[in-house]
C-alpha cells in the first residue's frame, strides 16, 4: 500500500483523504468506545491501548469508510475484532460455560437503589458474549442487526444473548438487592408472600 501525505492528506488508493474528515467521524466516539472496551476487557490500560489500536486501524482503513454511514457502528465492529484478537492472544479460554437455570420461576426485577457499581460488578460476573450483547444493546443503544453485524453473528443469536445475559445480570443483581433487604421489604409489605 502507497501512502503519500501532502497537504495535510493522506493518499489511499487514489482517495484523498483528510484528517479534519477523519478526526470529525471519529473523535466524538471516543469516550464510548474507551468506556466499552473497559467492561469488556476490565483492565483500564489494556482498553486504553485496544482503542489506539482501533483509531489507527480505523484511519488506515478510512479511505474504505462512507461518508454518510455509520462511523460509530464502524468503530465498534473494529474495536470488537481488536477485543476478539487481545483475547486470543491472552489466551483467556474459557472453560466451562455457564449452565442457563431455564426451569427459574421467579425472575427478579431490578431494585431501584442498587448502585452503578453494583450493577458493573454484577456485569462482570457473567460471561463475556454475554456480556458484550449487553452493553452493546442497552448502554450503547445499538439496534439488534448491528449488533449481529458487530459480532458476526445471527441476529437470534443476538436476541438469545441478550435475552438469556439479561437474566444472569439480574440473577446478580437480585442478590446484592437481597443484602440490602429490598427483597425482604417487599415479602413484608405483600404479608410474608415471596415475591
Amino acid at each position: 500500500m502507497e501512502l503519500l501525505w501532502f497537504e495535510g492528506a493522506l493518499m489511499l488508493f487514489g482517495r484523498k483523504v483528510k484528517a479534519e474528515d477523519f478526526e470529525a467521524a471519529a473523535l466524538p466516539h471516543l469516550n464510548s468506545l474507551f468506556r466499552t472496551a473497559g467492561r469488556l476487557i476490565g483492565n483500564r490500560g489494556e482498553a486504553e491501548d485496544l482503542v489506539q489500536e482501533v483509531y489507527l486501524q480505523a484511519w488506515k482503513s478510512f479511505h474504505r469508510f462512507e461518508p454518510g454511514t455509520n462511523c460509530r457502528a464502524w468503530l465498534f465492529k473494529i474495536l470488537l475484532y481488536k477485543i476478539s484478537h487481545y483475547r486470543r492472544k491472552q489466551l483467556r479460554l474459557v472453560t466451562n460455560d455457564v449452565e442457563i437455570l431455564e426451569d427459574v420461576a421467579y425472575e427478579p426485577g431490578v431494585p431501584e437503589h442498587l448502585r452503578d457499581e453494583e450493577v458493573l460488578m454484577g456485569l462482570e460476573k457473567i460471561p463475556e458474549y454475554y456480556r458484550e450483547a449487553i452493553l452493546l444493546a442497552d448502554v450503547e443503544e445499538f439496534s439488534y442487526q448491528e449488533i449481529a453485524s458487530m459480532l458476526n453473528v445471527p441476529i437470534g443469536t443476538v436476541m438469545s444473548r441478550l435475552s438469556r445475559g439479561r437474566k444472569l445480570l439480574r440473577i446478580e443483581l437480585a442478590v446484592v438487592a437481597e443484602s440490602y433487604g429490598i427483597k425482604s421489604a417487599r415479602k413484608e409489605a405483600r404479608g410474608g408472600e415471596s415475591v
